[in-house]
C-alpha cells in the first residue's frame, strides 16, 4: 500500500452489530419473527461466478461474509433471539473455494446467539417459527417469499403444540431496517470517509494519467487499479468515463471511445471499502486546459455545487437543495446569454427540462443509492446528523442549433459525498480537486 495511504479505519465491532439487531427486535411484536436471507453466488458464465458481495441488509445486521446464509430474529426467545444458518463445513469444497466459518465460527466470530449449518436448516426453522404469528421478511425478495410460503404451509399442516396459532401473516421488514440504515454511526462514517479518500486518490491518478489519444477504458483502468491498490474491494458501481459528447449520457458505461484534444472528460466513479461506497464525479479537460466556454460552464456548475454544500445542515431538505441548484444553474446560463426569460417558460423550468434532468442528491452508505425514504409524513424529509448524501449538479448541453456553437455538446457534473453534522456538514471527498486552477495544476503533473 502507498506510504501516503490514509490509515485504515477499524472494522465495525460486534457490539454495534448486536445493537442494530437489538433495535430491530425491540421494534417488533413479541409474537413475530424475522427471516432475512443473505446473498447467494451468481453465475457469470457456465461454471464461473461473479465475485461474491453480501446483501447490504444482511451485512448491516450481521457482518457475516459468506453466501447462502439465513438470519432469524426471534423476540423473547430464551435460548437466544438471533439465530444464523450458514454453509456446512466441507473440507473438500473448502480446498477449492476457501475456508468456511461453519456454525461454531459464526457464533465465535460474529457474535450471534446460536448457529446451525444449512443441512439442519429445515428441521430447526419449523421449531423456531412454531407459535409465531407474523413473519417479517423482505417482501421484494422472491426467494425469501418462496421459503416463507413453504414454511407457512408446513406449519399449517403439522400438529401445533404451541399455545399461539401457527404462522399466518407476512410483513415487510425493509421499512424498519432501512430507517435504521439511514442515519450512520461513527464507525460507518469512518468507513465512508475512507471510501471517499480512496475514491479521491483514484480521481487524482486518472487526472495525472489523462492525455489526448488514450481511450476512456484506460482511465477506467487507472481508477480501478487505485481502488484496489489502496485496499478497496473495487468499484462501488459501474465506473463512468465519458469523453466529449458521451458526458451527455448520464449513465454512460461503455468507456470505449478515444479521448480527444479539446474535449472534456467526465468521470463518475467511486471505491467500495468494507461494503461502504464512495461516489465522486469530476470533469476536466483532456489536454489539461479548459477552453473559455468550457470554463464558463464549469464555473456555473461549481458555484451551484458549492452553494448547495454550504446549505447542508440539520433541518434542510434535499428538495430545498435541488431547488437552489436549479435556480443557480439558471442564473448562470442567463448570465452567459444561453437562456433568457421569454415569458412562456422560466429559465428554471427550462434548465430542469433540458439541461439538468436529474436530482441533486441521493443517500449514500452500504449502497451507492442507499436506502431510506425521502419523505416523512408526506413531506420532504429533513436532514439530521449522521445522514450522508451526494451533492451532484450538472449541465448537459445538447447539439441543438439554437445554442451558441461554443457550448454545444459539453457535459459537466461535479459530485461530492457529504455527511450531515450537528453544525452543518463534512465533505468526505474533498481530496479530489475541483477548482479550475487546482485541476489544471494537477493535470500539469503528468
Amino acid at each position: 500500500m502507498p506510504l501516503d495511504a490514509p490509515p485504515r479505519p477499524s472494522p465495525i465491532d460486534l457490539d454495534e452489530y448486536r445493537r442494530r439487531r437489538r433495535r430491530l427486535i425491540d421494534a417488533l411484536p413479541t409474537d413475530a419473527a424475522v427471516l432475512l436471507p443473505g446473498a447467494s453466488l451468481v453465475i457469470r458464465s457456465r461454471d464461473s461466478e461473479f465475485p461474491f458481495r453480501q446483501d447490504s441488509d444482511f451485512h448491516y445486521l450481521t457482518g457475516f461474509p459468506e453466501p447462502d446464509a439465513l438470519l432469524v430474529l426471534l423476540p423473547g426467545r430464551a435460548e437466544g433471539e438471533c439465530v444464523l444458518f450458514c454453509q456446512d463445513r466441507d473440507p473438500a469444497m473448502e480446498t477449492w473455494t476457501g475456508r468456511r466459518l461453519g456454525a461454531e465460527g459464526a457464533v465465535r466470530v460474529h457474535g450471534v446467539d446460536q448457529a446451525f449449518e444449512n443441512a439442519e436448516r429445515d428441521a430447526h426453522l419449523l421449531e423456531l417459527l412454531e407459535g409465531r404469528v407474523t413473519l417479517y421478511l423482505p417482501l421484494g425478495d422472491a426467494s425469501a417469499l418462496r421459503l416463507a410460503e413453504r414454511l407457512r404451509g408446513e406449519l399449517l399442516t403439522r400438529p401445533c403444540q404451541a399455545v399461539q396459532p401457527p404462522l399466518l401473516a407476512f410483513a415487510d421488514v425493509t421499512p424498519m431496517l432501512h430507517e435504521q440504515r439511514l442515519v450512520k454511526s461513527d464507525a460507518e462514517l469512518a468507513l465512508l470517509r475512507h471510501a471517499g479518500e480512496i475514491s479521491a486518490h483514484a480521481h487524482c491518478r486518472a487526472m495525472r494519467a489523462c492525455r489526448p489519444g488514450l481511450a476512456e477504458y484506460q482511465l477506467q483502468a487507472e481508477l480501478e487499479h487505485e481502488f484496489r491498490w489502496r485496499g478497496g474491494s473495487g468499484p462501488a458501481y459501474a465506473s463512468i468515463v465519458a469523453g466529449g459528447r458521451n458526458a451527455g449520457i448520464l449513465h454512460y458505461i461503455d468507456n470505449r471511445e478515444p479521448l480527444c484534444d479539446g474535449d472534456l472528460v467526465l468521470i463518475d466513479a467511486g471505491a467500495e471499502f468494507d461494503l461502504y461506497a464512495g461516489d465522486i464525479t469530476r470533469t476536466f479537460p483532456v489536454n489539461g486546459r479548459f477552453s473559455p466556454a468550457q470554463r464558463a460552464l464549469y464555473e456555473v456548475v461549481l458555484e451551484a455545487q458549492e452553494r448547495a454544500i454550504a446549505a447542508v445542515r440539520p433541518g434542510t431538505t434535499l428538495k430545498a437543495l435541488h431547488r437552489g441548484v436549479v435556480r443557480d444553474l439558471a442564473a448562470g446560463l442567463v448570465a452567459l446569454d444561453i437562456l433568457g426569460d421569454d415569458g412562456e417558460e422560466t429559465p428554471e423550468s427550462i434548465v430542469a427540462r433540458r439541461f439538468y434532468p436529474h436530482g441533486t442528491s441521493h443517500w449514500l452508505g452500504l449502497d451507492v443509492h442507499d436506502v431510506g425514504d425521502y419523505r416523512q409524513d408526506g413531506e420532504p424529509r429533513c436532514l439530521t446528523p449522521g445522514m450522508v448524501i451526494t451533492i451532484e449538479p450538472g449541465l448537459y448541453m445538447p447539439d441543438d442549433e439554437d445554442l451558441p456553437a461554443a457550448f454545444r455538446g459539453i457535459g459537466i457534473r461535479i459530485e461530492d459525498d457529504v455527511a450531515v453534522t450537528a453544525e452543518g456538514c463534512e465533505v468526505l471527498t474533498r481530496a479530489a480537486p475541483k477548482q479550475v486552477a487546482d485541476i489544471e495544476a494537477l493535470l500539469d503533473e503528468k
